[in-house]
């Protein structure tokens, strides 16, 4: 039985996704990458690109109606990290920040905050850029889950 990763794909770096791409190589992981668009992947039979309609959250909405739990989900996006969370899924960001039930609701209520700050015009700054200490925490990250998801096995 393999493990499956759900990529929120039209947000996820480069970097990361070369991360993913080099995971399923070498472990019986299966890739779904999911976006509005066709995204590049190596040919592979565990590396699944899905696209779904263009509008607002399809993408989203896919991944939280398929993500389970013993998932893990990638995504940067608040919103869509806590419908996951809350269908029992793993979710790392693409910054190595694994989200759970611990942490979500404070991190939900930070992000909600700060969009209400910036629609009433307040500027809150944006994230820092993407950094390579960043890859390696994702990496980092990504290998931990690998390695519980082995032990479940």
């Amino acid at each position: 039985m393999s493990s499956q990763i759900w990529i929120d794909a039209d947000a996820t770096p480069k970097k990361i996704k070369e991360i993913l791409f080099k995971a399923a190589e070498r472990r019986p992981i299966k890739l779904t990458f999911v976006a509005n668009v066709y995204t590049n992947a190596p040919r592979r039979s565990n590396i699944v690109i899905k696209v779904v309609p263009k509008g607002i959250d399809k993408a989203d909405d896919y991944i939280a109606e398929q993500a389970v739990s013993g998932e893990l989900v990638v995504t940067a996006d608040i919103p869509l990290a806590a419908r996951c969370v809350e269908n029992g899924a793993d979710v790392l960001t693409p910054r190595g920040r694994a989200l759970n039930r611990n942490n979500m609701a404070p991190i939900l209520s930070a992000r909600n905050f700060n969009e209400e700050l910036r629609n009433a015009g307040l500027s809150t700054g944006g994230p820092p850029p993407f950094s390579p200490k960043d890859i390696q925490q994702f990496a980092n990250a990504l290998d931990r889950w690998i390695q519980k998801q082995s032990r479940r096995r």
